[in-house]
């Protein structure tokens, strides 16, 4: 009686298995929604667009929209994320903004990397470790002339007020 209860209990598992693995074949992926700003983020998105109205902020821009590099070095850079982008109207990158708020503590060599990157590029990285008041992102983001391609641009870091 054992060894039935113990053949009918390994099927089960068989089973089980086999339908787990099924519904990762057919491609089904549970998923949820969730903000697509933090809360810090979303401030400092409206205080970019309070400070510099008649440009353009994206929020949330992928490397991969910014630089491009010979395939083999794609990875080094295809899920990395710059936080804010300012353009002006004809859609010239004038700065790549990184808020390092508390979620960037531990990771400043990493962030030190991903704006490497970024300045390799030609592009003006300007941090903040908190959001600014308008007249430090003025001060920190000059707007003359687009970030890129120019090379020689240096990354700013600044403690805002």
């Amino acid at each position: 009686m054992l060894k039935i209860l113990l053949l009918v209990l390994a099927l089960i598992a068989i089973a089980a298995v086999a339908m787990k693995a099924k519904g990762k074949a057919s491609g089904v992926i549970q998923t949820k929604a969730k903000p697509v700003l933090t809360r810090n983020e979303q401030a400092m998105y409206w205080r970019l667009r309070e400070t510099f109205p008649d440009f353009v902020v994206l929020a949330q821009v992928a490397f991969s929209a910014l630089i491009t590099s010979a395939r083999e070095h794609r990875n080094s850079y295809s899920q990395k994320v710059a936080d804010f982008v300012l353009l002006d109207k004809s859609m010239s990158v004038l700065a790549v903004i990184e808020l390092d708020d508390s979620t960037h503590r531990g990771r400043e060599e990493a962030d030190a990397r991903r704006a490497a990157l970024l300045e390799t590029a030609g592009y003006g990285v300007v941090r903040f470790a908190r959001i600014p008041d308008a007249d430090a992102l003025r001060a920190a983001i000059p707007l003359a002339t687009p970030a890129a391609p120019p090379a020689n641009r240096t990354s700013k870091s600044i403690a805002a007020k």
